[in-house]
């Protein structure tokens, strides 16, 4: 079921149960709307940090547009060594890691080129099946993957033989992450027993750094915004009046995200120009914060502004969930709220 129909009002996520078929999988496997004219000239390479103009000369040679310089030991290096079928954006959040990956999309002449977020790709063989996901994308010139995270043995074990298929049949990849190729899968899982399948998958790559510091937060002093009940109210109905918001409860949502297979949260707020959420709560359960985390990116992909009371969105995530295994992708998602509710 779709929402495109209603163009103002109050709408609740909770009451919305949204399909997504394999074919509508397939035709959304492009990027966000905030990066669908992101470019490599529109791309601020910061210059107190030169990888990330050294990352930038890398990935134009990559999609096409002309040689790597050879202004450094990097780039000779580069030169001499056979080039590899993908390149890897390693990097914190808010480094323009996206942008990027975005801007070798537009920028590589392709028939036939997909950009999707991990979670797009293994929900993808999810619907499909492994074979015939195999199938839809063999012949593809270009795949991109946005924020490539292993959380479980069966994801490495799927993308490894995935990419090492396509890679076999001429695919091109291009990925980001916040994590070294080689260290996919540490504090999350018995990464060892799995070393084999993940150095087979790095070695498809050539890993780029990328520093620097989060854009989000070089202008704000790192705080989410929240709202008294009665300026939540006042929001709600003005934010009614321009467009369509969404008003529920925080609990009612993270329940209801147990209920909706993360591909499927791009549904959940199709139609929606502002989410609202009453009375936050830090959250105790990794696997319904992880699912926070996958329907923050859908929202900030969106560029979906945040109208929220109760705890501040970004103490949402304990001090005991920062600590581990996941703390790259819950520093990421506070980063996005914060930006979100400043909106």
């Amino acid at each position: 079921m779709t929402h495109a129909a209603a163009r103002t009002g109050i709408v609740h996520l909770a009451e919305r149960s949204p399909d997504l078929a394999g074919a509508d999988m397939v035709a959304a496997l492009t990027p966000p709307p905030q990066f669908e004219d992101a470019t490599f000239e529109s791309y601020r390479a910061d210059p107190e940090y030169p990888s990330q103009q050294q990352a930038k000369d890398v990935l134009v040679a990559f999609a096409g547009g002309g040689p790597a310089s050879a202004r450094g030991g990097f780039f000779r290096r580069a030169k001499r060594e056979p080039q590899k079928p993908g390149v890897y954006l390693d990097g914190g959040f808010g480094v323009g890691k996206t942008h990027l990956l975005a801007a070798v999309y537009h920028a590589t002449a392709a028939r036939r080129k997909y950009f999707g977020s991990f979670i797009e790709y293994t929900a993808l063989v999810g619907a499909l099946g492994y074979k015939n996901t195999v199938e839809l994308f063999k012949g593809a010139d270009l795949l991109c993957i946005d924020e490539f995270e292993l959380d479980d043995p069966g994801d490495t074990m799927v993308m490894t033989r995935l990419l090492g298929e396509l890679v076999a049949t001429g695919t091109k990849l291009a990925a980001t992450s916040n994590t070294p190729p080689n260290a996919l899968g540490e504090g999350r899982f018995a990464a060892q027993d799995f070393l084999r399948e993940i150095h087979a998958m790095a070695e498809s790559f050539q890993t780029i750094r990328i520093d620097g510091t989060d854009y989000r937060h070089r202008a704000v002093d790192g705080h989410a915004v929240t709202l008294t009940p009665s300026e939540y109210e006042d929001a709600v109905a003005e934010a009614s009046r321009a467009g369509v918001v969404s008003d529920d409860a925080f609990g009612d949502l993270i329940t209801h995200l147990a209920r909706v297979h993360p591909s499927r949260y791009i549904r959940l707020i199709e139609g929606v120009d502002t989410v609202g959420l009453r009375d936050v709560t830090v959250l105790s359960d990794q696997s319904s914060a992880l699912r926070f985390v996958a329907f923050i990116d859908r929202v900030y992909d969106a560029q979906l502004p945040i109208r929220a009371t109760g705890a501040t969105l970004d103490t949402v995530f304990p001090e005991e969930m920062l600590a581990g295994g996941y703390r790259k992708k819950y520093l990421r998602a506070v980063s996005r709220l914060v930006a979100s509710t400043l909106a």
